[in-house]
């Protein structure tokens, strides 16, 4: 075998560790990627502390009607016991009932992914009903993190391992610091720049340094974001239960810094947040009460607002 063969054979594996590794971003790009829902009885059921079972949840997404994020639970809960062709089945009936929403279209295509039967040496990693899911979701928001990553993992699996590399670092210069699924894709980024002789360890400094380190940065009194073990908790429950997770703790942070505002990492990770969430309206107000509260720092505090896009 020529070394040209042995480097392709080897990024071919790496391509399909990197797949086996896919459900922790996504498990964690749904703590950002949260969909509008507005709970119902399954959000009953989680309060009350007892847990649905895959019945129930199937009994209430046939009964839901025109409810996408039952059927969104349902998928959720068939893949966390790795059922995935029952997940993507559950996730097709989602989209048929809401087609607009993103985080919908990136899961399916991860189930899709996963449940691809990859035992024949040919076999296709990536199948094209995943990749058109994943087109679909990035029409709809070019940021989603999920499909994003499956993206990159195409183009590594195709070859373009110098791309795939690319793609990850732009992922991970969008990704907030302390996301769940940070360090998976720190990880990714440096496998594949191992096995194919890229280096890449200067340009992952160079994205850290353009990031503001959020959850390790210096607070003032108790002024703090969501902890890496409560964003990991919202990653762990049903996307219909995530947004109100999700929005009370960027409120507890909102709170404190109307209490300490002399806090300008609080307010650059308030700025975040609302971004997160859909709210560019909210990100801006932010950031004037943060140049308003912190004049000294208004040069960095737009510096930041402007990498997150707020206008």
């Amino acid at each position: 075998m020529t070394e040209a063969e042995s480097k392709t054979e080897g990024s071919s594996k790496a391509g399909w560790i990197l797949l086996g590794a896919a459900a922790l971003l996504a498990a964690g790009s749904v703590a950002y990627n949260v969909m509008d829902a507005d709970g119902g009885e399954t959000a009953d059921l989680v309060a009350g502390n007892d847990e649905p079972t895959i019945e129930e949840l199937r009994k209430l997404a046939e009964a839901s009607g025109d409810d996408a994020g039952a059927w969104g639970d349902l998928a959720y809960a068939y893949f966390e016991q790795g059922e995935f062709a029952d997940a993507a089945a559950a996730y097709e009936k989602a989209v048929e009932i809401d087609a607009g929403a993103a985080i919908l279209w990136s899961a399916l295509g991860e189930a899709r992914v996963m449940a691809n039967d990859t035992s024949a040496p040919d076999a296709d990693p990536l199948p094209a009903a995943a990749m058109e899911a994943f087109e679909k979701a990035l029409v709809l928001d070019d940021s989603d993190p999920r499909a994003r990553y499956f993206m990159a993992v195409k183009k590594d699996v195709d070859g373009d391992h110098a791309g795939a590399i690319a793609a990850w670092l732009d992922l991970l210069s969008d990704t907030p610091p302390g996301a769940p699924w940070e360090q998976n894709l720190v990880e990714t980024i440096q496998q594949v720049g191992a096995i194919n002789d890229i280096d890449v360890t200067q340009r992952l400094a160079a994205v850290g340094d353009g990031r503001m380190p959020v959850a390790n940065a210096p607070t003032t009194g108790n002024v703090r974001g969501p902890s890496e073990a409560e964003l990991a908790a919202a990653g762990s429950i049903p996307p219909s239960e995530q947004r109100t997770m999700a929005e009370g703790m960027v409120a507890q942070l909102e709170a404190r810094l109307q209490t300490e505002p002399q806090n300008p990492d609080g307010w650059v990770m308030l700025m975040r947040s609302r971004m997160t969430l859909g709210e560019p309206e909210k990100a801006k107000a932010a950031l004037g009460a943060a140049i308003a509260a912190n004049p000294d720092q208004a040069d960095e505090l737009r510096r930041q607002a402007q990498m997150m896009g707020v206008q």
